[in-house]
Protein backbone atom coordinates (compact mmCIF):
# COMPACT_ATOMS: atom_id res chain seq x y z
CA UNK A 1 0.00 0.00 0.00
CA UNK A 2 1.28 3.46 -0.78
CA UNK A 3 2.21 5.62 2.23
CA UNK A 4 -0.50 8.00 1.71
CA UNK A 5 -2.68 5.50 1.49
CA UNK A 6 -2.16 3.80 5.24
CA UNK A 7 -2.91 6.83 7.02
CA UNK A 8 -6.82 6.79 7.61
CA UNK A 9 -8.79 9.82 6.77
CA UNK A 10 -10.40 11.96 9.61
CA UNK A 11 -14.20 12.58 8.89
CA UNK A 12 -15.16 16.57 9.99
CA UNK A 13 -18.08 16.67 12.48
CA UNK A 14 -21.18 17.57 10.52
CA UNK A 15 -20.20 15.59 7.49
CA UNK A 16 -20.97 12.04 6.92
CA UNK A 17 -19.35 9.44 4.16
CA UNK A 18 -21.11 6.59 2.77
CA UNK A 19 -19.86 3.64 0.47
CA UNK A 20 -22.55 2.41 -1.61
CA UNK A 21 -22.37 0.12 -4.49
CA UNK A 22 -18.83 1.41 -5.66
CA UNK A 23 -19.73 5.15 -4.98
CA UNK A 24 -18.10 7.25 -2.16
CA UNK A 25 -20.61 10.21 -1.10
CA UNK A 26 -19.93 12.55 1.29
CA UNK A 27 -22.23 15.34 2.38
CA UNK A 28 -21.48 18.20 4.46
CA UNK A 29 -22.75 22.02 5.26
CA UNK A 30 -21.54 23.23 1.38
CA UNK A 31 -23.27 19.85 -0.55
CA UNK A 32 -22.75 16.50 -1.31
CA UNK A 33 -19.75 15.21 -3.74
CA UNK A 34 -19.83 11.86 -5.08
CA UNK A 35 -16.74 9.31 -6.50
CA UNK A 36 -16.38 6.07 -8.20
CA UNK A 37 -14.42 3.89 -6.60
CA UNK A 38 -12.05 2.04 -9.57
CA UNK A 39 -11.70 -1.22 -9.56
CA UNK A 40 -9.13 -3.16 -7.23
CA UNK A 41 -9.36 -0.54 -4.27
CA UNK A 42 -12.45 -0.48 -1.35
CA UNK A 43 -13.25 1.63 1.83
CA UNK A 44 -13.68 0.67 5.29
CA UNK A 45 -15.74 3.57 6.60
CA UNK A 46 -15.40 3.82 11.01
CA UNK A 47 -17.00 5.72 13.32
CA UNK A 48 -14.62 9.23 12.60
CA UNK A 49 -12.19 7.87 10.61
CA UNK A 50 -12.49 6.61 6.62
CA UNK A 51 -9.68 3.79 5.62
CA UNK A 52 -8.52 2.71 1.96
CA UNK A 53 -8.06 -1.22 1.75
CA UNK A 54 -6.63 -2.73 -1.37
CA UNK A 55 -7.96 -5.69 -2.41
CA UNK A 56 -4.69 -6.82 -4.30
CA UNK A 57 -0.78 -6.09 -4.03
CA UNK A 58 -0.65 -5.36 -7.73
CA UNK A 59 1.49 -1.55 -8.40
CA UNK A 60 -1.91 -0.60 -9.80
CA UNK A 61 -3.70 -1.29 -6.60
CA UNK A 62 -1.64 0.57 -4.61
CA UNK A 63 -1.72 3.75 -6.80
CA UNK A 64 -5.32 3.45 -6.91
CA UNK A 65 -5.29 3.29 -3.14
CA UNK A 66 -3.23 6.49 -2.51
CA UNK A 67 -5.59 8.50 -5.38
CA UNK A 68 -8.73 7.45 -3.80
CA UNK A 69 -7.31 8.30 -0.12
CA UNK A 70 -6.31 11.89 -1.65
CA UNK A 71 -9.52 12.09 -2.87
CA UNK A 72 -11.71 11.24 -0.30
CA UNK A 73 -9.82 13.87 1.71
CA UNK A 74 -10.51 16.25 -0.53
CA UNK A 75 -13.83 15.91 -0.83
CA UNK A 76 -14.26 15.75 3.02
CA UNK A 77 -12.63 18.99 2.96
CA UNK A 78 -14.61 20.30 0.10
CA UNK A 79 -18.33 19.91 1.61
CA UNK A 80 -17.04 21.54 4.94
CA UNK A 81 -14.79 23.72 4.00
CA UNK A 82 -14.38 24.94 0.29
CA UNK A 83 -11.40 25.47 -2.19
CA UNK A 84 -10.74 28.33 -3.68
CA UNK A 85 -8.23 29.71 -5.87
CA UNK A 86 -7.03 33.54 -6.96
CA UNK A 87 -6.13 34.54 -10.36
CA UNK A 88 -4.50 37.80 -10.93
CA UNK A 89 -5.35 39.71 -14.27
CA UNK A 90 -2.63 42.70 -15.43
CA UNK A 91 -2.48 44.84 -18.00
CA UNK A 92 -4.10 47.97 -19.17
CA UNK A 93 -7.56 47.52 -19.94
CA UNK A 94 -8.11 44.20 -18.63
CA UNK A 95 -11.11 44.17 -16.82
CA UNK A 96 -13.03 41.05 -15.36
CA UNK A 97 -16.89 40.86 -14.08
CA UNK A 98 -18.55 38.20 -12.17
CA UNK A 99 -22.33 37.30 -11.81
CA UNK A 100 -22.83 34.47 -9.91
CA UNK A 101 -21.34 31.41 -12.16
CA UNK A 102 -20.86 33.34 -15.17
CA UNK A 103 -17.65 35.36 -15.50
CA UNK A 104 -16.77 37.93 -18.29
CA UNK A 105 -13.53 38.88 -19.23
CA UNK A 106 -12.00 41.93 -21.40
CA UNK A 107 -8.41 40.97 -21.72
CA UNK A 108 -7.37 42.49 -24.74
CA UNK A 109 -9.03 40.08 -27.19
CA UNK A 110 -11.46 41.63 -29.64
CA UNK A 111 -14.17 40.61 -27.97
CA UNK A 112 -15.06 39.68 -24.56
CA UNK A 113 -14.51 36.18 -22.97
CA UNK A 114 -17.44 34.46 -21.23
CA UNK A 115 -16.64 31.32 -19.11
CA UNK A 116 -20.05 29.65 -17.57
CA UNK A 117 -19.12 26.91 -15.16
CA UNK A 118 -20.78 24.13 -13.03
CA UNK A 119 -23.35 25.24 -10.31
CA UNK A 120 -21.14 24.70 -7.77
CA UNK A 121 -18.63 26.88 -8.70
CA UNK A 122 -18.76 30.68 -7.63
CA UNK A 123 -16.67 33.51 -9.31
CA UNK A 124 -15.80 36.87 -7.47
CA UNK A 125 -14.44 39.59 -8.92
CA UNK A 126 -12.32 42.74 -6.58
CA UNK A 127 -10.11 45.18 -8.76
CA UNK A 128 -8.10 42.70 -10.68
CA UNK A 129 -8.67 39.94 -8.64
CA UNK A 130 -10.58 36.98 -9.66
CA UNK A 131 -11.59 34.38 -7.24
CA UNK A 132 -13.10 30.68 -8.22
CA UNK A 133 -14.43 28.98 -5.04
CA UNK A 134 -16.13 25.33 -4.64
CA UNK A 135 -16.25 22.42 -2.97
CA UNK A 136 -15.29 20.24 -6.11
CA UNK A 137 -11.32 20.71 -5.76
CA UNK A 138 -10.27 19.86 -9.00
CA UNK A 139 -12.95 21.81 -10.94
CA UNK A 140 -11.81 24.62 -9.16
CA UNK A 141 -8.42 23.59 -10.29
CA UNK A 142 -9.19 22.76 -14.22
CA UNK A 143 -11.63 26.18 -14.70
CA UNK A 144 -9.17 27.97 -13.05
CA UNK A 145 -6.65 26.49 -15.54
CA UNK A 146 -8.75 27.20 -18.16
CA UNK A 147 -9.46 30.98 -17.26
CA UNK A 148 -5.32 31.45 -16.74
CA UNK A 149 -4.99 29.74 -20.32
CA UNK A 150 -7.15 32.24 -22.25
CA UNK A 151 -4.39 34.85 -21.53
CA UNK A 152 -1.23 33.19 -19.96
CA UNK A 153 1.62 36.05 -18.09
CA UNK A 154 3.81 36.65 -21.06
CA UNK A 155 7.61 36.82 -20.12
CA UNK A 156 8.50 40.27 -21.33
CA UNK A 157 6.01 42.95 -19.38
CA UNK A 158 4.30 40.11 -17.35
CA UNK A 159 0.96 41.02 -18.71
CA UNK A 160 -1.78 38.11 -18.53
CA UNK A 161 -3.49 36.23 -16.32
CA UNK A 162 -1.85 34.68 -13.30
CA UNK A 163 -2.30 32.60 -9.92
CA UNK A 164 -1.69 34.55 -7.06
CA UNK A 165 1.73 34.38 -5.82
CA UNK A 166 2.74 32.70 -9.58
CA UNK A 167 6.46 33.91 -9.98
CA UNK A 168 6.78 34.88 -13.76
CA UNK A 169 10.32 34.13 -15.61
CA UNK A 170 10.99 37.99 -16.79
CA UNK A 171 13.02 37.99 -20.13
CA UNK A 172 15.27 40.55 -21.41
CA UNK A 173 14.07 42.68 -24.69
CA UNK A 174 15.77 43.27 -27.56
CA UNK A 175 17.11 46.84 -26.87
CA UNK A 176 17.87 46.13 -23.32
CA UNK A 177 20.17 42.43 -24.35
CA UNK A 178 21.89 44.37 -27.08
CA UNK A 179 22.85 47.24 -24.56
CA UNK A 180 24.08 44.56 -21.90
CA UNK A 181 21.67 45.45 -19.14
CA UNK A 182 20.56 42.29 -17.11
CA UNK A 183 17.41 41.96 -15.49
Amino acid sequence: MSKIAKKPVQIVEGTSVSFINGEVNVTGPKGSLTFKVPAGVGLVIEEKEVRVKQKDDSDTAKELAGLLRATVANMITGVSKGFEKKLELSGVGYRAQASGSTLTLAVGLSHPVIINADQSITFGVEENVITVSGMDKTLVGDISAKIRMIRPPEPYKGKGIKYQGERIRRKVGKAAKAVGATK
